[in-house]
């Protein structure tokens, strides 16, 4: 045999074992304790939908499975250690949307880069919706557009957060309904909650979560839903949308992503594992439960819905001009 055929013969063996153990390595995934990143602090609805989730993969891969909190930077810091982590799995990101579509908008300094996620699964997503408070002149959007352009300014728009989707879907409303609202920050949800409660302000964009219990109690009015359809626990209530402003979208959501060149084979097997899970009944009346809808789709709808949903919020954030921090 001449040199040049049994170095050819000894490329295709080792190329052959390479690939034989790369496959192992994946059928054998997990081979060791799986962390699972959240960029926030404990307690939160990423945190809640991130344990519950780290306990079913527990169980289903026979490896222990636990949830670190590294928040700070609205979760640019837990990000950009799962972004330097190795791309074998063993390290993954359980967010809410600003880490893959909104913080690079926001911040000057970002220390990874969105684009590069590897994405897992889309998790759940969740609706927002517009409520005013109890004694507004008005019980639909429409009262509130025409009192808006009527008094430019003067309606008090609660932001419980700057660059949140709560502030980011208020921009949206203002933009698409050609009204301009005085905006009024808060540190956080619960203080814009009291004081939508109170009567100090006139609305806020919030999650069912805490809204629609004070919708119930008649101590807030939720007017409309920032989803596409109807939300299950609000029939009633007509989507912004079908007021008469097509196309508007506001939705929270959470999703699993993975560090920069993770294999595609590994991300596979993850989402369907992960979309195992969200698909039976017992876990999605667990998420329901949270307000929350679980998603069961490929890694493919997943990447196109970070992509619209990046696409969507950097066009507001630019026409808002909302300064970079």
């Amino acid at each position: 045999m001449r040199k040049s055929e049994i170095g050819l013969t000894a490329l295709i063996v080792v190329f052959s074992i390479l690939t034989t153990e790369a496959s192992r390595s994946q059928d054998a995934f997990p081979s060791r304790t799986v962390r699972v990143v959240v960029p926030y602090p404990a307690g939160g609805g990423t945190d809640i939908l991130a344990r519950f989730l780290a306990e079913q993969l527990a169980r289903k891969w026979g490896q222990s499975v636990i949830v670190e909190n590294v928040g700070g930077a609205a979760g640019n810091i837990g990000s950009a250690e799962v972004a330097r982590a190795a791309p074998d799995g063993h390290t993954l990101l359980v967010t809410a949307p600003g880490p893959i579509a909104t913080n690079s908008f926001l911040y000057k300094d970002m220390p990874y880069d969105p684009s590069r996620w590897v994405p897992i699964a889309l998790l759940t997503t969740g609706p927002y919706v517009l409520a005013l408070r109890k004694n507004f002149e008005g019980s639909t959007v429409r009262d509130l557009i025409d009192r808006a352009k009527v008094n430019p300014g003067k309606v008090t728009a609660a932001i419980p957060g700057v660059g949140s989707v709560a502030h980011l879907a208020t921009v949206q409303l203002e933009m698409r309904a050609n009204i301009r609202m005085l905006h009024v920050p808060y540190r956080g949800l619960a203080p814009a909650i009291n004081d939508i409660i109170a009567g100090h302000v006139d609305l806020m964009f919030d999650t069912p979560t805490t809204s629609l219990p004070l919708h119930r109690d008649g101590k807030i009015k939720i007017v409309a839903t920032g989803t596409p359809e109807r939300v299950r626990d609000l029939p009633e209530v007509p989507t912004i949308s079908e007021t008469g402003l097509p196309g508007y979208r506001s939705v929270t959501w959470y999703a699993m992503v993975g560090p920069p060149r993770m294999p595609v084979a590994l991300a596979e097997k993850i989402n369907r594992d992960v979309v195992e899970i969200l698909g039976r009944q017992d876990i999605i009346d667990r998420v329901r439960a949270i307000q929350m809808e679980p998603v069961t789709s490929t890694r493919a709808a997943a990447a196109k819905f970070f992509a619209e949903e990046t696409e969507l919020w950097g066009t507001v954030i630019k026409a808002a001009n909302i300064p970079l921090q």
